[in-house]
């Protein structure tokens, strides 16, 4: 910043131009550390001016934001069909999905859009969930602790109960 103000040792400096000074040092400083947040993992818009505002002013966080959208290095609705992906992948409901990308101050349309792309059909990732989780409980016969369990994280009751059943049906799961 110094370097590109073109001022050399002796010179006199105002208020005014120390201030510019320093707001276009930090705007730096703020664009670097984006790029630095945006070399480790994606992030939607809100949520890396989120994480710049920890350390900068609104002003310079949101001109961080908009180089980064400026340089094609956001692009809210990429991440939010890629992120929708991942969690269906970790067997979260839709619901759930549905939830962690609003969280992320991603727009609902984006939101509603990626959600579309998914299989909207969650018995799957229930049996995943069973799978992984609730075995011990199914085996001691806790069916209805399962299902509340399965509701919680947004599969719905109807759904959870249908997935129990199948597996408990099942000779090859209701031995485990």
């Amino acid at each position: 910043t110094l370097a590109k103000s073109g001022l050399a040792e002796g010179d006199e400096v105002s208020e005014a131009e120390i201030a510019d000074l320093r707001e276009n040092s930090d705007t730096r400083r703020a664009k670097d550390k984006a790029l630095t947040f945006l070399s480790l993992r994606a992030y939607g818009s809100a949520e890396l001016y989120d994480k710049l505002c920890r350390s900068f002013d609104e002003h310079t966080a949101a001109a961080a934001v908009a180089e980064m959208a400026r340089l094609g290095l956001l692009d809210d609705a990429a991440f939010a069909r890629r992120r929708a992906v991942y969690l269906h992948g970790q067997r979260k409901s839709l619901w759930e999905i549905r939830q962690k990308l609003l969280a992320l101050g991603l727009d609902r349309e984006l939101v509603e859009d990626a959600l579309a792309a998914l299989p909207q059909d969650e018995s799957g990732a229930i049996r995943g969930v069973i799978e992984k989780q609730y075995l011990s409980k199914l085996a001691r016969g806790e069916t209805e602790k399962v299902v509340a369990a399965l509701a919680r994280r947004g599969f719905s009751a109807r759904e959870a109960r249908a997935a129990v059943a199948e597996f408990l049906s099942d000779p090859e799961t209701a031995g485990d």
